[in-house]
């Protein structure tokens, strides 16, 4: 996957070549332009599976998950063909490597793009995941193949490194990727007895792997935004 980002933009274009017959799957609705001689084919995000399995595979991950309902393939139609995709939320784009030894789990929103030959697939997570959600809700996407993966995120994207004697707690709303060689545990950050902080849900990170991070929270704004808002109803 020949592409650039860029450089220094607060809010960051992914400016994708594509050789003859090469295809990139991107987040629906990701696209900005293209010259013209790319083919875009959407689908329903159904972990492959084929008619009405699908349909319900794919409407179970957009509920559960609150991933898009549809995925995107472009396909070059020429060598040398431009196509730009720009992400949902304001903020860095970060590529990450995939692998036989390293894949990852991404949070709701994290995905943008991929190689040929990458994918992704909605796992069910542990019942501590499930019940308290923010990170995939009921499902997480989990990573496959090999090539590259673009993901996004709400501000910047720090790498942190766990390792057995190292673990990580982090804030549940800015993790948005991590190695699927960590077993990770979702809860209050205050304890059992209550949100008493007002920090929330953590993840909390053992073994030995690396979690990205995004440096702003897109729950946070939404709540100083909140009183902002116009009310519902009409007037007369």
């Amino acid at each position: 996957m020949d592409y650039t980002i860029t450089e220094g933009a607060t809010f960051p274009l992914v400016n994708l070549t594509l050789a003859q017959n090469e295809t990139v799957q991107i987040e629906s609705g990701s696209m900005v332009y293209h010259d013209g001689r790319v083919s875009l084919e959407g689908s329903m995000n159904s972990n492959g599976k084929k008619g009405f399995g699908g349909l319900m595979s794919a409407i179970g991950r957009s509920v559960t998950s609150g991933e898009s309902f549809f995925i995107t393939r472009a396909i070059g139609q020429a060598n040398g063909v431009q196509l730009a995709i720009a992400p949902k939320t304001p903020g860095a784009i970060k590529a990450i490597q995939l692998d036989s030894a390293h894949q990852w789990r991404l949070n709701t929103g994290a995905f943008l793009a991929g190689s040929d030959g990458t994918t992704y697939s909605m796992t069910r997570q542990k019942i501590g995941g499930a019940i308290f959600g923010g990170t995939g809700g009921l499902f997480v996407m989990e990573t496959a193949g090999a090539g590259e993966m673009l993901i996004n995120a709400y501000g910047d994207i720090q790498l942190l490194h766990v390792t057995p004697g190292a673990p990580l707690v982090v804030d549940n709303d800015h993790v948005i990727a991590w190695s699927s060689t960590l077993d990770y545990e979702i809860k209050p950050a205050s304890g059992l007895v209550g949100f008493t902080t007002g920090e929330g849900l953590v993840n909390a990170f053992t073994g030995t792997g690396d979690v990205y991070i995004q440096t702003r929270n897109l729950r946070g704004l939404a709540e100083l935004l909140k009183p902002m808002m116009p009310s519902g109803g009409s007037s007369n």
